[in-house]
């Protein structure tokens, strides 16, 4: 089969058309239509099974079926639901079955099972009587009224089955159901929508609109099919990377990150080309290239948790940093002190900056230039072109669990040792930067206060108006006014709590403004606080 990159496009329409399911089923079996290897593994229980056989005996609709017809080389399964399926022929265009494996996997298994597992999935009949689909327990012969769907299969030996049904009582009855049985599985038509030879940039998107599941084709699936083979499976070894790293609670990193990885340990870059590139290695280099890239992301995992204090992966701002950082730890596996400072300096620039929201094939080229001038001496910063915000974006952002910025704050206020204002007690940074959910942060000015002066929810969101406060303290604050729960905690602690404010980067004249309820200064004063801050860390 002739090789095309991912990156080649070969658009065609896209080809509807209606197809018997049982046509479909025998063009799995011989080959025609393929399962490439980044299709899930059948998945469903006996229960689906039963109710989508059920589905086409009813004529009910079972949703489309979505193929992409290519010369691509990718790698396919030679088994569906307990049968072989033949190989295709060389350099002929074969249909990768995209959208719909768990129903043909079911419609084949049902009809052509010949397996000796009494207990298996497909050993399935139907109940003349009850118009209705059951699992046996055993490989012998059911009773006259229960007719195996394999038979459907062999008309032979289906209609021998209807023939002997007529010396049942009600064989007449059972004979008509039977026959409705069998009709409705020879006539029933799907929607088949068959893809020309396209990118995998065309085909993601259709793909994604149309799939029933609403799960998305990515990278990284068709890449595991172009380089899969006996001894190296790419979702298998990105899976045990992500097992590795779960023991520091880095285990949610993106397959696409870790690909990237991956491709530039194999020699190559972070774009989809470079990524296209790793077909052409031999398993052996694969895992190589596995191999280095697992070291170095332990090493930028001890680096993110020790000189960053991030407990996990969820919190750091941009996926793309730990991408860049993991490929300068594999190249520069022991930095100098110098060197480690510089790296701290690149974190919170490209954090605060936004530096990666916008990432494209040209930043990654440049990218890993810089990364590898930088540990080979020949930098001595990591030359990244970070613009420095103004500090009225911690005015205008909003306080969401999924904002870099918002992320980028929570680990700025960690590096502060915060206290709670209401209590003094020490806040567990760790357990609030697992990110898991949001308890630990509350709102400085309480929303519903600022609700009641006209202010927006948009506005008392803002970052500059979220702290590190405990449920219990928040609930003690409720929905209290500043003037008045402020006051409420000086009279208790005194001089404690401007020290206790500090913590959260609250300055002295931030407090008195919120003592007189002036919102609007308070954050003006509150968000220089913390652009100082990061200013600092950033070392701008």
């Amino acid at each position: 089969m002739t090789k095309n990159s991912i990156g080649s496009k070969l658009p065609k329409d896209p080809q509807p058309s209606v197809d018997r399911i049982d046509e479909l089923a025998r063009r799995v079996l011989v080959g025609d239509i393929l399962l490439p290897k980044f299709q899930r593994d059948f998945v469903w229980d006996k229960g689906q099974v039963l109710n989508l056989l059920d589905s086409v005996y009813r004529n009910y609709p079972i949703g489309s079926v979505l193929l992409w017809q290519s010369r691509q080389e990718l790698h396919s399964e030679n088994r569906i639901a307990d049968l072989e399926i033949a190989l295709p022929k060389p350099d002929y265009p074969v249909n990768y079955l995209l959208d719909g494996q768990q129903r043909l996997s079911t419609v084949c298994g049902a009809m052509h099972w010949r397996g000796d597992n009494p207990g298996s999935t497909w050993n399935i009949a139907f109940d003349l009587r009850k118009e209705q689909f059951l699992h046996l327990d055993t490989l012998d012969e059911p009773a006259m009224h229960l007719i195996r769907v394999n038979k459907l299969s062999e008309p032979s030996a289906f209609f021998q089955h209807v023939s002997a049904l007529s010396n049942a009582k009600d064989g007449e009855n059972l004979q008509a159901v039977a026959n409705e049985l069998f009709n409705r599985f020879k006539d029933y038509k799907l929607a088949v929508v068959t893809l020309g030879d396209m990118a995998i940039e065309d085909v993601a998107p259709i793909f994604e609109r149309i799939n029933s599941t609403g799960t998305r084709l990515t990278i990284v699936d068709l890449m595991r099919a172009a380089t899969w083979s006996q001894d190296f499976d790419l979702i298998d070894t990105i899976d045990s990377i992500r097992e590795e790293l779960a023991v520091k609670a880095f285990d949610g990193i993106e397959y696409k990150s870790v690909l990237r990885n991956l491709s530039a340990a194999a020699g190559g870059g972070f774009s989809v080309d470079s990524i296209d590139n790793l077909r052409s290695h031999d398993s052996r280099a694969l895992r190589s290239a596995a191999s280095d890239t697992l070291d170095a992301y332990k090493r930028a995992v001890d680096f993110f948790t020790t000189e960053i204090g991030v407990p996990g992966d969820s919190v750091i701002p941009y996926q793309n940093q730990i991408v860049v950082l993991v490929e300068l730890f594999r190249v520069l596996p022991h930095p100098t002190a110098a060197q480690y400072e510089s790296i701290k300096h690149w974190f919170w620039r490209t954090a605060v900056s936004g530096y990666f929201a916008g990432w494209n094939t040209g930043n990654m080229a440049s990218d890993l230039r810089s990364v590898r001038a930088f540990a080979e001496g020949k930098s001595d910063d990591l030359d990244f072109t970070c613009i420095k915000p103004r500090s009225e974006i911690w005015e205008k952002k909003a306080f969401r669990t999924n904002n870099a910025h918002a992320k980028t704050l929570a680990i700025v206020l960690g590096y502060q040792k915060p206290q709670d204002i209401v209590t003094g007690k020490k806040i567990d940074v760790a357990k609030a930067l697992s990110w898991s959910n949001s308890r630990e942060f509350h709102h400085f000015f309480p929303k519903n206060f600022l609700k009641g002066i006209g202010y927006s929810t948009t506005q008392a969101n803002c970052l500059a108006n979220i702290i590190y406060l405990s449920s219990h303290s928040n609930k003690q604050i409720s929905d209290k006014a500043p003037s008045a729960y402020l006051k409420d905690i000086e009279s208790d602690v005194g001089d404690k709590l401007p020290q206790w404010l500090e913590t959260n980067l609250i300055p002295k004249e931030a407090f008195e403004a919120a003592k007189q309820n002036d919102y609007e200064t308070f954050i003006k004063l509150r968000s220089q606080a913390i652009q100082d801050k990061v200013e600092q860390l950033a070392s701008w």
